[in-house]
């Protein structure tokens, strides 16, 4: 329902109107997306740990190696820490700090989308000792998928994979530099020896990444079968417009010049392995707002022409438009397909503003098109995912009464351990948990799944993990969007 200038209406249609309003509350969304970081972190929690049904977990991570692994994230709904979605999440979450920061703050939500960066890049800083070491995978997912334990339990092998000289991996340093890089820019104005030393690791991490190329899974091969990168020269660029941004650095801004002619075209999305789109918005954000001179700007325009490109392809206006649903949802893949739609509203919502800021409009092969068509073609996709969709779910767990309750979440299947601290072994979570025909005993609040088909159907069942699991590049850059919406 528009909501229109109807004042006329009768008390009982007004009604409707409010309800339908309140059912979208954008600003309670945001705080359960950030909410849901705190469910899935590992090691030993804070004192003022809000997801309560979680306890410390893999405290002995890196202790074979003799270094300290413990903290960051897992994933998704398994117990494995895979470093490049992990990074990715992390430089998602640092954009919409940096975008929107006001906002945040606004809605007393800045100081908990700083923790979860700062949870992230604690581990980054233990997970990169040397200049050209890196640990980029604790844990294993075979092995972890052989189990069905809350992470509190674990008796999976926790091995430390690592990049090095030896054994390169330039799109997981790459990805890593790029997310220490924006948590500097957005921890600059409130703690600026924590900014720097966030920096120091970002440039070291990029030095590593050019100087010894290849693709991680190469060196970390257990991570080829659930995080595979398709290259390395993305990361790179997104690293190096990200440390231009943080530093101002010539150095940086000459290889993104020198990269120019190869900016990767028009990307047909945006992802934990696909850069590209990240990296020619920011650009492209820049040249609006006459951050190049002259020759430069020329040069740099490819990256712009690709970034509206891959915008007017989104909002349905484009050459080579994105399929869509019946029910109006952007449509990439079946495997969890709402991460390729909030990562593609966020970065047109950040161009939007731009736009707007800069009193420019965007031309598309059928038009002009304006930045508030585009905050409301953002909108339309932000309302299926939280329950204005055929189904009338949200497909983000705990908003609002009907969302999934049986999503492929090992913490959040099992009851949790300060109910019951009876271990769980391995095996024994599949009959006791994982194949039980009852809701979670625990809510994921702000998790974002998978999604529905391309009919716009859901099937809530535990072992539909395509559709049904969760993971942190899914709700990371909801954030910023949600913060935008909100205020």
């Amino acid at each position: 329902m528009s909501s229109g200038s109807h004042t006329f209406m009768l008390g009982f249609s007004l009604v409707i109107l409010f309800v339908n309003a309140a059912s979208l509350d954008y600003g309670t969304a945001l705080t359960k997306s950030l909410l849901y970081f705190e469910a899935q972190r590992s090691g030993k929690l804070p004192t003022n740990q809000r997801v309560q049904w979680r306890g410390d977990s893999a405290l002995k991570d890196g202790k074979e190696e003799g270094i300290d692994l413990t903290g960051g994230y897992y994933d998704a709904g398994d117990n494995v820490k895979f470093g490049f979605p992990m990074a990715f999440t992390v430089t998602m979450l640092s954009w919409s700090v940096i975008e929107y920061e006001h906002q945040l703050n606004s809605k007393n939500e800045l100081k908990n989308a700083l923790n979860a960066i700062k949870w992230g890049t604690d581990y980054f800083i233990k997970a990169h000792k040397e200049p050209h070491v890196l640990y980029g995978e604790i844990g294993d997912g075979n092995s972890d998928h052989q189990c069905w334990q809350r992470p509190e339990d674990m008796t999976t092998p926790r091995t430390a994979y690592k990049i090095d000289e030896q054994h390169p991996g330039a799109d997981l340093a790459g990805e890593t530099a790029a997310a220490l890089a924006a948590a500097a820019i957005a921890f600059n104005g409130l703690d600026s020896g924590y900014s720097k030393e966030l920096l120091t690791h970002g440039k070291e991490l990029f030095d590593f990444a050019k100087k010894f190329p290849g693709n991680y899974q190469t060196s970390i091969s257990v991570a080829g079968q659930f995080y595979s990168s398709t290259g390395y020269e993305d990361e790179l660029l997104w690293a190096a417009v990200w440390l231009l941004k943080a530093t101002q650095d010539k150095t940086y801004l000459d290889y993104i010049k020198d990269k120019s002619t190869n900016s990767g075209g028009t990307r047909s999305m945006f992802s934990w392995d696909d850069k590209y789109v990240g990296a020619q918005v920011l650009v492209a954000k820049n040249l609006l707002e006459k951050k190049f001179a002259g020759d430069e700007s020329t040069l740099l325009s490819e990256y712009k022409k690709n970034a509206e490109e891959f915008i007017c392809n989104c909002i349905q206006k484009g050459n080579n438009n994105v399929k869509k649903s019946n029910g109006g949802l952007l449509r990439w893949q079946p495997w969890n397909n709402l991460q390729y739609v909030t990562a593609a509203s966020f970065v047109i919502t950040s161009y939007a503003d731009t736009l707007s800021a800069t009193k420019n409009s965007m031309q598309c092969t059928s038009g002009k098109v304006e930045p508030l068509q585009l905050i409301t073609f953002v909108k339309s996709q932000v309302d299926y995912i939280v329950g204005e969709n055929p189904q009338k779910m949200s497909y983000m767990i705990g908003f609002g009464t009907n969302y999934p309750k049986k999503i492929h979440h090992r913490g959040a299947s099992i009851v949790s351990i300060k109910k019951d601290s009876t271990p769980v072994s391995c095996h024994e979570g599949f009959g006791l948990w994982f194949n039980k025909n009852a809701p979670n005993p625990n809510v994921l609040d702000g998790a974002i799944v998978g999604g529905p088909d391309l009919n716009d159907k859901y099937n809530d069942t535990r072992n539909n993990f395509q559709q049904a699991e969760p993971a942190t590049a899914n709700t990371a850059p909801l954030v910023g969007v949600l913060a935008r919406l909100a205020s």
